[in-house]
This record gives C-alpha cells, sequence and structure tokens, in this order.
C-alpha cells in the first residue's frame, strides 16, 4: 500500500497502476441495505426467487452505484494519506457499468493515476479505477476520477 502525507503526492506517481485492493464479497444483505437506504427496490436487485427464474446468471444484481459506493473504501486498501489535507470529490468521468455485479460475486478495484495538472488554485488529479469481478472478463466498473487537491 502506498502512504502519501497528502493528495498532492499522487502526482508523482502519474502513470503508475498500483496493486489491487483485497476481494469484497457482495452480499444479498449488502444490496437489501442499499436498497433500503436508496429506495431503488427493483425486483432484479432484491428478488432473489424472481432472479433465480428470470435473470441469465439466475441471482439479483447489485445496484451499479452500490459498485461505485465502495470505491473509495476499496481505494484505501491502495493508497492511505497519513495528513489530513483538502481534497475535494469533483466527480466522475466516463463511468460504466460492462458488467453486472450478481450477489455473491467478489469484486476487487484497480487504480491508475493518469494526469495531475493545477486547477483553481489546486491540483486536479485523475485517476483510472477499474472493479474487477472474480471469474469474469469484464469489469463491474471503470471511471475516471476527479479529485482536486489543495
Amino acid at each position: 500500500m502506498l502512504e502519501i502525507s497528502n493528495f498532492k503526492e499522487l502526482a508523482g506517481h502519474v502513470g503508475h497502476a498500483f496493486s489491487p485492493s483485497g476481494w469484497e464479497q457482495i452480499t444479498q444483505e449488502r444490496i437489501d441495505r442499499f436498497a433500503a437506504v436508496t429506495g431503488d427496490n427493483n425486483w432484479y436487485h432484491l428478488d432473489v426467487e424472481r432472479a433465480a427464474r428470470e435473470l441469465p446468471g439466475g441471482r439479483t444484481l447489485a445496484h451499479g452505484l452500490l459498485t461505485l459506493a465502495l470505491v473509495p473504501g476499496l481505494s484505501g486498501q491502495i493508497f492511505r494519506v497519513t495528513a489530513h489535507g483538502r481534497a475535494l470529490n469533483y466527480g466522475y468521468e466516463k463511468l460504466r457499468f460492462p458488467e453486472p455485479v450478481e450477489s455473491g460475486d467478489r469484486v476487487r478495484l484497480h487504480m491508475e493515476v493518469t494526469d495531475a495538472e493545477p486547477d483553481r488554485g489546486g491540483l486536479m488529479i485523475r485517476r483510472n479505477f477499474k472493479m474487477e469481478i472474480a471469474g469474469k472478463t469484464r469489469p463491474g466498473l471503470v471511471a475516471v476520477a476527479l479529485t482536486l487537491a489543495y
């Protein structure tokens, strides 16, 4: 795991792909809790019996936004900021969910720092994220994260 004192230090790692996070199990309980918080109660997330009958994989699907919500925690397994400076989540570009993450799947996060440019008195850092799904060829998520660090 990379340890840095502040987000700006990621600029020194442009072009570097880091070791991935550990594996994280996506349980039906986690999917159910996410549905309860967000109000996204579509059957293909929650109805295990119907999913077994009607979905190609026979399992319920994790919300795409649940997959995205795992990024901050899993990225904390890839790098750690030791001093608290100011860094703002500026958003995501090119966010896609190429492969559904199903209940029971294991996922892990890959990160590469791709760019760091001066912006608004700080540094705009771009990181490519890819959420690997164990046993599948396509990722569950790809995105470019933008962080404005001061």
